[in-house]
């Protein structure tokens, strides 16, 4: 079905202050902030660990992260329809269970994704790439000093957010042109290796190939999230009920494609030993093939991709803070925002200290394994709740997703979140302790609540 009549005004109930949201996103925007936010650190850091685990038929893992981020955009597509407000899976879910320790969970995993997906394009920016041109300072230091850089954009306003997203959207996007114009090279000339393309890492059978097919795809769907950080810009967005639909699935479309076409080129043109070996994989690429694209120039691109990716997440961490502190779920004071700049202040301060404390805490890879399986589980969680509100009617129209879709989105990413995936146990044990220090803040908030009478 396609969307209809116009959502009502969202208006912030319970902020911590009577100042609103600044609706600054058209839907043209809105698209291309979407398609910023998926690209980014996972095509450019990870491809080659997602190489790793299935060898040379590195597309494929894609083409199925392609598939289960589908399933779940149409289930996002419908909730934000329903209740265009800022909270996003944390609102969602409250409104389908009631439960609100389940919905501060799901609250808190998302900002935590959001703050690991921060932390590994932080990570990512003053790795390899940067390596190009200077190795001087400890990556570390540049790494804090990127997420400080970041906040002050944000803390600008929306609007400087947000088209500065655009500007680093075109430019990784003309990073990714760039490799496919090398496989196009290479595809002309006769260079490359098609044999690759149908190479497994395993030998191509049996539970070992399973294995490590779901393994690459776990990780490899890290290059997939975003689109459903931008849910939280709903009362940013003019006529969100309208423009969402078209957005979410044009951005999921286009971002899918380039990646399918990108990891054909990749392991057409480099054998997957190599990219596994490589921090900077695409970098691999533009070496190996026959144009004489700079690689410092290329470098250079790849340090804008990974710095959008890290703006978004903390734009989008800052506003999750925003929304669940109208819905009472965190503190009020984290849904301040400047009188001026209209910007939610403390959950930017909060988000950023955060992702500075998570900037030490791994690597790149692990880091961004860590926000897969963290989003996989919210996903079964908001493609289950789609199923719930049905029973929940309102006034206005809005997109509806087949009802197949959020039973196999649920499944999907049950799957990919579990065991069967082959995920290293260090991910596990690092989202275990984020759950803990969630399940401490939120006795700690219920706490201060019933001593003010507010619980």
């Amino acid at each position: 079905m396609t969307t209809g009549g116009r959502g009502a005004t969202a208006s912030p109930e319970g902020a911590g202050d009577d100042t609103p949201l600044r609706r600054a996103i058209g839907p043209k925007l809105l698209i291309l902030f979407v398609i910023g936010d998926i690209l980014g650190t996972g095509i450019y850091a990870t491809t080659g660990q997602v190489a790793g685990k299935v060898g040379g038929a590195l597309w494929l893992p894609f083409v199925i992260g392609f598939v289960v981020a589908i399933l779940t955009a149409a289930s996002y597509v419908e909730l934000v329809g329903k209740y265009p407000k800022a909270a996003g899976a944390a609102l969602y879910t409250q409104k389908a269970f009631q439960v609100p320790f389940l919905t501060f969970i799901v609250a808190f995993m998302v900002m935590c994704s959001g703050l690991s997906s921060a932390s590994a394009a932080a990570r990512a920016f003053s790795g390899d790439y940067l390596a190009e041109f200077t190795d001087f300072f400890p990556p570390t230091l540049i790494a804090i000093l990127f997420i400080l850089a970041l906040a002050a954009l944000n803390l600008r306003g929306v609007s400087e957010s947000v088209k500065t997203n655009v500007v680093l959207t075109l430019v990784e996007l003309t990073g990714l042109f760039v490799i496919l114009a090398v496989g196009a090279w290479a595809v002309l000339t006769g260079d490359g290796d098609p044999s690759r393309l149908g190479e497994f890492q395993a030998g191509g059978t049996g539970h070992a190939l399973i294995t490590s097919v779901l393994g690459a795809t776990a990780l490899g769907f890290f290059a997939f999230v975003g689109f459903e950080d931008s849910v939280n810009m709903a009362e940013e967005t003019q006529d969100p009920v309208r423009t969402f639909p078209r957005a979410i699935f044009i951005g999921v479309a286009v971002t899918g494609t380039i990646y399918v076409l990108v990891a054909l080129v990749s392991s057409l043109l480099v054998d997957y030993h190599v990219l596994e070996g490589s921090s900077g994989p695409l970098l691999e690429v533009v070496k190996a093939g026959g144009l004489d694209f700079p690689p410092k120039l290329f470098a250079l691109i790849a340090l804008f991709a990974v710095t959008n990716s890290a703006l978004i997440n903390v734009m989008m961490a800052s506003r999750l803070c925003y929304g669940m502190a109208n819905e009472r779920i965190l503190p009020r004071a984290l849904g301040r925002v400047l009188p001026r700049r209209r910007t939610p202040v403390v959950g930017i301060v909060f988000v950023s200290v955060l992702a500075i404390g998570l900037v030490s805490t791994g690597e790149i890879a692990g880091l961004g394994d860590t926000t897969a399986f963290l989003l996989l589980c919210v996903f079964a969680v908001v493609n289950i709740a789609v199923l719930v509100l049905r029973r929940d009617r309102v006034e206005h129209e809005h997109f509806r997703t087949p009802t197949a879709l959020p039973v196999l989105g649920a499944i999907t990413s049950l799957i990919l979140a579990s065991p069967l995936s082959d995920r290293p146990a260090h991910v596990y044990i690092r989202a275990g302790v984020l759950l803990l220090i969630g399940i401490g803040l939120w006795v700690l908030n219920r706490t201060v609540m019933k001593s003010r009478g507010e619980a």
